[in-house]
Order: structure tokens, then sequence, then C-alpha cells
């Protein structure tokens, strides 16, 4: 029985996975709630996918338990799972038509044909697809394969949507649309959706919470702001996003500013959020977004937080402007935003950059 909508949808409890001597999944535990989008995000390796395979019973737990809409649903075959998973190569079957892949489980499932029918129609609709039933799934783009597949998951009502790398197979500019499509359609509908993705940049963009993984572990869960502003490590930081760190100690505080010496020069920055004392090492982490850029000889009324150096290599994307920049024997990687209208830096140029006081910190760990 369900424990009311207050309740999550779903919670995995210490779930381990292994193959072999092959932790695929370490000891993880996290709950979804009710009509939320989560991502899996991490490496190719990292367990995201046979993590989902355990939620949707295609692979079974070693160690844990899996509670769907508060049932215990663990030792469960797939088929008596409220969940409806749409693969990576969608599956569609090839000799039925776009209408019949999408009735198929209601048709398992013994409705009348006046209702798969009417159930049928309105899914077309909803996906887009109206009057495309009749055709055939070789007759299709990539795109309306997609939405058919993503409409036959949805004809058997799933309390949880399960969705495996579903946008790899589709060109850049329609996996955009796609994601779009799929992230409109969640909020429509009030939809449980697990996603799972290597993409950084499809995670941030389609989720209400991202679950960082590697090598079987999570490594930090948290809403795509908490991730991409404050990661909890360097994998994370890392990998969610392009980043700069800057290694440095504590060596002086002040109210609610520190000093942290850099190699380059002397930084005046918030305190974290953290105990610090003075001679403490840390590392700042510095979005390529985060820093401003000018030229060498533009006068700064604010001389704090400047470091010079010369453009390496710069890549025009038309947004902004993509720059490797060396500062003394550190490379830093800036994006300079609407470079059409503030100018284009051209390589071996020297320019200053300017970060600001506020920065995210990590502990330094021991190299």
């Amino acid at each position: 029985m369900a424990n009311g909508n207050d309740s999550p949808v779903l919670e995995l409890r210490n779930v381990t996975k292994r193959f072999g001597n092959l932790v695929a999944v370490n000891n993880i535990s996290f709950s979804l709630e009710r009509g939320k989008l989560v991502t899996f995000v991490g490496p190719s390796g990292c367990g995201k996918t046979t993590l989902l395979r355990t939620i949707s019973g295609f692979a079974e737990l070693d160690e844990g338990q899996i509670i769907l809409d508060g049932e215990d649903i663990t030792n469960m075959p797939p088929n008596g799972r409220d969940t409806a998973m749409v693969f990576q190569a969608y599956a569609l079957f090839p000799h039925m038509t776009v209408a019949h892949n999408i009735g198929f489980g209601l048709r398992v499932r013994k409705k009348s044909k006046q209702e798969i029918d009417a159930e049928v129609e309105r899914l077309l609709a909803l996906v887009q697809m109206d009057g495309l039933g009749d055709r055939k799934p070789h007759e299709l783009s990539g795109g309306q394969q997609q939405r058919v597949a993503l409409a036959r998951a949805l004809s058997l009502n799933p309390k949880i949507l399960l969705l495996d790398e579903p946008l790899s197979n589709l060109d850049a500019n329609l996996r955009v649309s796609m994601r779009e499509e799929v992230r409109k359609l969640q909020w429509r509908l009030g939809l449980s959706v697990i996603f799972v993705t290597h993409d950084q940049e499809e995670a941030m963009s389609i989720s209400d919470l991202l679950v960082v993984m590697d090598h079987g572990v999570v490594k930090q869960i948290g809403s795509p702001t908490e991730i991409y502003e404050h990661p909890i490590d360097e994998f994370v930081a890392n990998f969610i996003g392009h980043i700069n760190f800057f290694p440095g100690e504590v060596i002086d505080l002040s109210g609610d500013e520190m000093t942290f010496k850099i190699s380059q020069t002397n930084l005046k920055v918030e305190i974290p959020p953290f105990p610090v004392s003075v001679g403490d090492r840390l590392k700042a982490v510095v979005r390529p977004e985060s820093i401003d850029i000018v030229s060498a000889e533009k006068e700064l009324s604010d001389r704090e937080n400047v470091l010079e150096g010369r453009v390496e290599f710069g890549m025009y994307i038309g947004s902004i402007m993509r720059l490797t920049i060396a500062v003394g024997d550190q490379t830093v990687h800036v994006d300079e935003s609407d470079p059409q209208h503030k100018g284009i830096f051209e390589d071996g140029q020297k320019v200053k950059l300017v970060l600001k006081k506020r920065i995210h910190m990590l502990m330094k760990t021991p190299d």
C-alpha cells in the first residue's frame, strides 16, 4: 500500500550489486520525491546503469532493499514491478506498427480493444505523433522512435519511468530538443522519473536532483545548482562542467574575509562555510565563466584578486569565447560571454584576470 503523497515514491536502502569480485554498486541509499526527475550521472563504468537495472528488476541485488511506494519490491521480477523502462536502443518491435507497439502492454494486460484504441490515440497526441500510428519503426526518424518508446512506457501508467541513456543515439540538435520534450512531459504529467546519462549538460538541464556516481559509489546528491556551485570534492567539480583549481594556504583571517595565498598572488576572499584556520591548505574552485578578463593595458581601480597572463589559445563558439590562459606555471580556462560586443582576444595577447571574492573552497587532500 502507498504511504500517501508526502512519502517518497522510491527508496533505495544500502543497495549493493556485485559481478564476481567487481562491486558495481556499493551500499547506495537515496530516496526519490514523488513527481520529480532524478538523474544518475557519472563516467562510463561508474555503476549508474546497473543501479537503474536493480530498480527495474533486470539485475538482482546482493544486499539492500528497494521500496516502491511503500512496498518492498526487492525480490519481485521485472513484470511484477510498477515501473516502465525505456532503453538506449528503444527496443521497438520492428514487425509492429507504431500503434501496436504503444498498445502492446495494454494487450498483455487484456484491456478491451476499445480501451486500447482510445489510450493509443491519447498517447500518440501526447508525444506529438498524431496520424502516424500505422507506420512501422523503420519508417520513423530517431526522434520519432524515441517518442514511440516513451508512449509505450507511459501506456502502463507506471509509478516510476526509468530512462537508460534514451537520447544518446540522437544527433546533437535533436538530443537538445528531445530532452526539452521529456522534461515538459514530466512536468505536465507529474511523472516520477529516473534518467541515466553520462552527459553532464544533459543531466544539469533536465533534472530536479542529480546523483553523481563514481566506481559504484555516490559521490554527491543535490540539485543541479548545488552540484555545480558547491561540489563536494575534486571528482564532482571536474565532472560537472569545466573547472579551475587554485591550491593555496590561508595566511590571514579578518572578519568574514580571509587572505588566501596562491602561487601567483594573494586573494582576498570570503571565509568558506566550514571552520578554517591560518595555515590550512585549501583548493579554490573557480568556474571559467566566473573569471573576468580584460586586456593587460586596462587600468583596474580595484587591484584585488588580479592575475596577469597570456592567451595561449582561443575557441570562438558564438555565445562565448573559450580561452586558455597561461598564468605563471598554471593553465587557466576562461569563458568570456558575448565576445561579439566585448571583443575577441588573440593568441599571445597579454591579459588580466579578475577573480571574485566569493569562491568555493575544498579542503586540500594530500598529493
